[in-house]
C-alpha cells in the first residue's frame, strides 16, 4: 500500500482540511508525492518570474494558511515522482474523480475553466489542484 514520505506529509499538513482528506484517500490507491502545499513568498515570486506561476505573492491559493492549493505528482514504481504529461493527466483525472466522489469541489491546473476540455488552456499546471469556494 502506498504511503506519504515525511516530507510529503509535512507539505500536505499545510493544506486546507478538504485537500488533506482528499489526498489521504488518494494515497491509499495511487502513489503520489506532494510537492507544495503552502508556498512562501520567495518561492511564489521565483516561480512567477520563471513563468511557472501566473500570479505573484500573495495572490496564489498556495499563499494562504492553510493552503487552498496543493501540487502533487504521481509516483511510479521503478521511475519515481514524474512530471511526464501523460502520467500527470491520468493522475489529475483520478484526483478529480475522487474529489467528486467525496463531494470536494476542486479545480485542476490541467483544466482551469473546468469544462472537461484540456485543449483550450493557455497555461498548463497539470499537477495543481485547488479548492473552489
Amino acid at each position: 500500500m502506498p504511503y506519504f514520505s515525511k516530507q510529503s506529509l509535512a507539505k500536505l499538513d499545510s493544506c486546507h482540511n478538504d485537500l488533506i482528506e482528499l489526498f489521504t484517500e488518494i494515497i491509499k490507491t495511487f502513489d503520489c508525492t506532494i510537492k507544495w502545499g503552502f508556498r512562501p513568498e520567495y518561492w511564489q515570486n521565483l516561480y512567477f518570474k520563471q513563468g511557472s506561476s501566473k500570479v505573484q505573492w500573495p495572490n496564489s491559493k498556495h499563499n494562504t494558511f492553510p493552503s487552498k492549493a496543493v501540487d502533487a505528482v504521481p509516483y511510479i514504481t521503478g521511475i519515481g515522482a514524474t512530471y511526464e504529461d501523460r502520467q500527470c493527466y491520468f493522475f489529475a483525472g483520478y484526483v478529480l474523480r475522487q474529489a467528486e466522489i467525496m463531494g470536494i469541489n476542486i479545480r485542476l491546473g490541467a483544466d482551469w475553466d473546468s469544462d472537461k476540455n484540456i485543449n483550450d488552456q493557455a497555461f498548463r499546471d497539470i499537477c495543481h489542484f485547488e479548492i473552489i469556494a
